[in-house]
């Protein structure tokens, strides 16, 4: 029989070498045995600021406090002990395991909350994943064919805002699921957007503290397991960010690290956008710090992004604004190439956004304003006289002293600091807060900032 098949195939010694194009003649399909449902979804028509009446119940969700703040605490000894050698100096519990870890003894995992900080982390993201589901889906709806097609975002693009949008839908399935019966649920927004450009720019900067929020909390979060979903979906989300900022004729990743934030400043940056929220839904425990202006915010839809002021749609997330810029000085249709910022791919801009040794104007609140769903929370600080305004980016936290400081406001030059050689550590989309001190944190524990803020904003830089 060998012998024989060994003739055969010697005797079509070229009919195993011509290539040749398969056809399948049968598909073969299996149904899921499994099909998990999401989440309830509500396509909400409602949008605009709160007009209700005054809430009942106002401020943050709160307990018995036990300190004004967390004290500052040496190193953990223990931390400082392991060798760090590349050898191994404990038994392994299997093979081609090194001993240590969390989460690895070969207990099941169980996917849900497990203390008041893990529910009240990710019920924010939850509040965040709600509002970018129904962002992208206003914004298709909102702003017609043709208005997207000026901006030079075509069908294929508005299909890719469409997947986002059913993206937040499993996100927000898994955050609901982890959280239980009482988890938030949609509310109705309001977006401080006019045009395609406006609300381009206004997602990018959702989208940054929406992944730059998540990043602040994630490592402290009691379970572990909770930590892996999450670290799955905002692994997406920072794609969209970066689709966003391609979207808007931006670098799409100006920095080596992205930056993580408290989960309070995360808070304050969404909760102005919420107009309302059912009578029972769950509220938040974190702070609402006073909003600041950057009156000279860079404006990336201009040719000249840094000659501007007062051009912006809102405070905190201080978007950009097409109000007045005319048809010479835009640059989305831009002839010159290295001034045309229409989407794509990348874009490098001959005239910067911002820049090391920039004047920036500041301007901020006082506490005690209405803010969020409802009206029904206050901001509040319990920092004392500003002096600081804190640059938080990447893996740095730059103060620059404030100067020419008249009542609420004062000005700032950008400073300039890297992060590592070669790489400046303001740039992107970065948060600026006014503080009261320049007291040294790192992205661990940049909480410990909390105490002396006295108000915040995003800045658009690079």
């Amino acid at each position: 029989m060998l012998r024989s098949a060994g003739i055969l195939a010697l005797a079509v010694p070229h009919s195993l070498a011509v290539p040749f194009v398969s056809q399948a003649t049968t598909t073969f399909t299996s149904a899921a045995s499994v099909t998990p449902s999401v989440v309830s979804v509500a396509n909400m028509t409602s949008h605009g600021r709160y007009t209700g009446p005054v809430p009942t119940t106002t401020g943050a969700l709160s307990t018995s406090v036990l300190a004004s703040s967390i004290p500052a605490l040496a190193a953990e000894s223990f931390k400082l002990q392991y060798p760090a050698d590349g050898r191994l100096h404990q038994a392994q519990p299997a093979p081609y395991t090194p001993a240590g870890g969390l989460g690895t003894n070969g207990t099941e995992p169980v996917y849900r909350v497990i203390s008041d900080f893990d529910y009240e982390s990710v019920a924010l993201a939850l509040y965040q994943e709600w509002i970018e589901l129904d962002l992208f889906h206003w914004g298709l709806s909102t702003f017609s064919t043709e208005q997207f097609e000026a901006a030079g975002l075509h069908a294929e693009e508005r299909f890719l805002l469409e997947f986002m949008a059913n993206q937040e839908v499993g996100h927000a399935t898994a955050l609901t699921n982890m959280l239980g019966a009482r988890a938030p649920v949609q509310c109705s927004y309001n977006y401080p957007v006019s045009d395609v450009q406006e609300f381009i720019d206004f997602s990018q900067k959702l989208t940054r503290w929406g992944e730059s929020g998540v990043y602040g909390f994630l490592n402290h979060l009691d379970s572990r397991e909770t930590a892996q979903i999450l670290l799955q979906s905002i692994t997406t989300e920072a794609r969209q960010q970066m689709i966003f900022r391609q979207f808007g004729g931006l670098f799409p990743m100006p920095v080596w690290f992205e930056v993580g934030i408290p989960q309070s400043w995360a808070w304050t940056l969404l909760a102005p956008y919420i107009s309302s929220c059912p009578a029972n839904q769950t509220r938040l425990i974190w702070q609402n710090f006073p909003p600041l202006r950057i009156l000279n915010q860079a404006n990336s839809a201009r040719i000249n992004g840094s000659y501007v002021w007062n051009e912006t749609t809102s405070a905190y997330a201080n978007s950009l604004s097409t109000a007045n810029i005319s048809s010479t000085a835009g640059c989305l249709h831009a002839i010159n190439g290295t001034s045309n910022c229409a989407p794509a791919i990348t874009q490098n801009r001959t005239s910067p956004l911002s820049y090391a040794g920039r004047q920036i104007f500041l301007q901020w609140d006082s506490p005690g304003y209405r803010t969020g769903p409802n009206n029904s929370y206050v901001t509040s600080t319990s920092a004392g006289t500003p002096r600081f305004a804190a640059f938080v980016s990447q893996l740095n936290v730059t103060y620059a002293p404030l100067r020419g400081i008249s009542g609420n406001t004062a000005y700032v030059f950008q400073p300039n600091s890297t992060t590592y050689e070669g790489d400046p550590a303001i740039n992107g989309t970065v948060f600026i807060a006014i503080t009261d001190d320049d007291i040294a944190v790192t992205p661990f524990n940049l909480t410990q900032i909390n105490p002396h803020v006295n108000a915040l904003a995003i800045y658009q830089a690079g």
